[in-house]
């Protein structure tokens, strides 16, 4: 069924006590909250929590600090009990695998001819990091933590494999997705369930980064609506990846964490969204919004 969000103005009562001080001592007084739950103004599935594994090596290094350690897909203590507690306490909960490092990522498939090697930093490459890879014997070990663990998978697939990097950041070429579709033949055969493939890391319109028509970019409607007219017959699910409360060294996050106007203010980049996917012929009959 899903669990629902609720309108403010519903049949309880909270006690709301004011607190004004004047000079040494402080004025109590009593206020009544109504809050109206006749109808739900949002709904979202039971296992609507969602977590990610990175691919960031131990080098990556940010703000002064080297923070991620071994909690990468590739060097993360896959037998380690209280990852398999933690994963089964949230079940079924949904683990993307990506992140910026996705598009940069070989797999090391019986039918790929490249040497497996692992990222190394070099600062003249886009992201400071060189191409990796995933070896196939981790793929399966991976995959055996899901199983155990009930967790559903979606895997963000490297979009850039076969396109040139440009000085400008701009990526052109056509995708080769043989690697992709290469991994993806391996997984079925190993009868491995797999509940979304993600094609790009953060891929949008226009902003920073590197360009798909741009990846790790701003929302850009027009580019949302050209995307959706052509994948009629292989999307599913859109998504759209934000970072409206800045980087994580900022020093005012609780605040604007707390604070309901900051939050809204993303509020009409997703109205967008909504509203050209519900608009679109390609989902108009699955919208559930």
């Amino acid at each position: 069924m899903g669990s629902q969000i609720w309108p403010l103005g519903l049949c309880f009562f909270m006690c709301v006590y004011s607190f004004i001080s004047v000079g040494s001592k402080a004025l109590v007084g009593d206020g009544t909250v109504f809050i109206d739950g006749k109808a739900a103004i949002g709904r979202i599935d039971d296992d609507f929590v969602c977590a990610t594994l990175d691919w960031w090596p131990p080098e990556k290094c940010d703000y002064g600090t080297c923070s991620w350690g071994h909690a990468s897909l590739l060097n993360l203590d896959l037998g380690n009990n209280i990852l398999l507690n933690a994963i089964k306490a949230f079940s079924p909960l949904k683990l993307r695998l990506g992140g910026t490092l996705q598009d940069k990522v070989i797999y090391d498939t019986p039918d790929d001819q490249q040497p497996c090697v692992a990222f190394a930093n070099k600062s003249s490459e886009m992201f400071g990091f060189t191409q990796g890879c995933l070896p196939m014997n981790r793929w399966d070990e991976l995959n055996t933590l899901f199983k155990k663990a009930g967790a559903k998978i979606i895997f963000g697939l490297n979009a850039l494999y076969g396109r040139s990097i440009q000085s400008d950041g701009s990526a052109v070429g056509a995708w080769n997705y043989t690697n992709a579709e290469s991994l993806i033949r391996y997984t079925v055969g190993k009868n491995y369930t797999i509940h979304g493939w993600e094609l790009g890391n953060e891929l949008s319109g226009n902003g920073v980064g590197t360009e798909l028509q741009q990846i790790r970019g701003f929302f850009d409607a027009n580019w949302f609506k050209e995307f959706l007219d052509k994948t009629s017959k292989s999307l599913d699910v859109v998504t759209h990846h934000i970072y409206n409360l800045g980087p994580g060294v900022d020093q005012h996050l609780v605040e604007k964490i707390l604070d309901p106007s900051y939050l809204d203010g993303e509020g009409n980049t997703f109205r967008s969204l909504h509203n050209i996917v519900r608009s679109s012929v390609n989902f108009s009959s699955c919208m559930g919004w």
